[in-house]
């Protein structure tokens, strides 16, 4: 079997999901970059790999070289891969054998949407009652499924960009955090203070 990934456009030739038959190995697709709403550029990257666990390494790695390429924080490219990982895991429970699992990837500024699809056994969405699940949620800010005719089941995720730590700026307060006091004032405010302090120490005050 030649895994070896082929790229091509978005005409359906030189690897293109569905230009293929299932388990022919893994291929690799960019669609011309678009315009977005509010403006900036959208890259839309679709891959196409056997739907088989031993090939989800491919897809993870990726996922993290996609959202690296997004400068997406490090938390944020690990959250995401797990993320693709974990809805991927889910969908091969009910995938035909022989089938394809296709990924889209669409890349907008500060954000990345995640479409994984399989053709499926019985028909149904992901329990969202599963612990897998609630992984899922908890590593992505929007996930949801969908079940066309074919059937064919589609788990999406998007996550946004955090904002990098060395970005920043030095002086800047976290908006939900207050200034805490100086140096000085924490030494005044935790001094002990004693009743004879300075006082003689032959003196009647502090004395038994």
């Amino acid at each position: 079997m030649d895994t070896t990934p082929k790229t091509g456009t978005a005409n359906g030739q030189g690897g293109v999901p569905g230009g293929g038959a299932p388990g022919t190995g893994a291929s690799t697709s960019t669609v011309p970059s678009s315009g977005v709403p509010g403006g900036g550029l959208r890259d839309i990257v679709q891959l196409t790999l056997p739907a088989a666990s031993a090939y989800l390494s491919v897809l993870r790695t990726a996922t993290a070289s996609l959202a690296a390429r997004a400068d997406f924080t490090l938390d944020d490219i690990e959250d995401l891969r797990i993320a693709v990982d974990e809805a991927c895991a889910l969908l091969l429970l009910s995938a035909v054998p022989g089938s394809n699992l296709e990924c889209t990837f669409e890349l907008a500024p500060g954000v990345i949407q995640v479409a994984v699809t399989v053709l499926s056994l019985d028909g149904e969405p992901p329990s969202t009652d599963t612990f897998a699940w609630t992984v899922l949620t908890a590593l992505a800010d929007e996930v949801s499924s969908s079940v066309t005719a074919d059937p064919r089941v589609t788990i999406r995720l998007r996550k946004r960009r955090g904002v990098p730590e060395d970005r920043v700026p030095e002086n800047r307060v976290p908006e939900n955090r207050v200034p805490g006091p100086t140096t000085a004032e924490t030494r005044a405010t935790t001094t002990p203070w004693t009743g004879n302090a300075g006082a003689p120490s032959n003196g009647p005050v502090g004395a038994p």
